[in-house]
């Protein structure tokens, strides 16, 4: 399994970034799936319907399916939040799974960086970060890009993984 991760604080572009990735990635002929950290208590269902009846009814899980998609809700129930790896494991084969967060993981990461949110780079005290998205030029020890140059991000990104340029 592929994965490679986008990182950085609130506010410093890594939503954005992930985005573009996905769309540039894709659109090489790869197939890509995404997982997200939410720092947050975050809901994907809505009050009333019946499968959010079921769950606030007690079930642990509630698989909500029609002919378009289908969605799996877990309840933690107090349990501890999975590590990424059991994540890793629900998700299907593809050519490569973007993670957003999960900056304290070790997978491969770039640092998604704006200068004007004040927050110091994660990347100098991080090995696992091989490079930073940035708006403002840094002095650093591993390759920057603009924050913007979504396609040589991408290039980067799959030439780490050992994805072949299919372009």
């Amino acid at each position: 399994m592929r994965i490679f991760g986008v990182t950085g604080w609130k506010n410093a572009g890594k939503t954005g970034l992930m985005e573009r990735l996905v769309t540039d990635i894709a659109s090489r002929g790869f197939t890509v799936s995404t997982l997200k950290h939410a720092h947050h208590s975050f809901d994907v269902d809505q009050p009333g319907k019946d499968s959010h009846r079921h769950r606030t009814a007690g079930a642990s899980q509630v698989l909500l399916a029609s002919r378009t998609r289908w969605a799996l809700m877990t309840e933690l129930r107090d349990a501890p939040e999975p590590p990424l790896s059991d994540l890793l494991a629900q998700l299907d084969p593809v050519d490569l799974i973007l993670v957003e967060g999960y900056k304290r993981d070790t997978h491969p990461k770039i640092e998604a960086h704006r200068a004007a949110t004040g927050n110091p780079l994660i990347a100098p005290d991080d090995p696992s970060i091989r490079a930073v998205a940035t708006d403002t030029p840094l002095t650093l020890d591993r390759p920057q890009f603009h924050l913007d140059d979504t396609v040589a991000i991408a290039d980067f990104i799959l030439r780490q993984v050992g994805l072949p340029d299919r372009a």
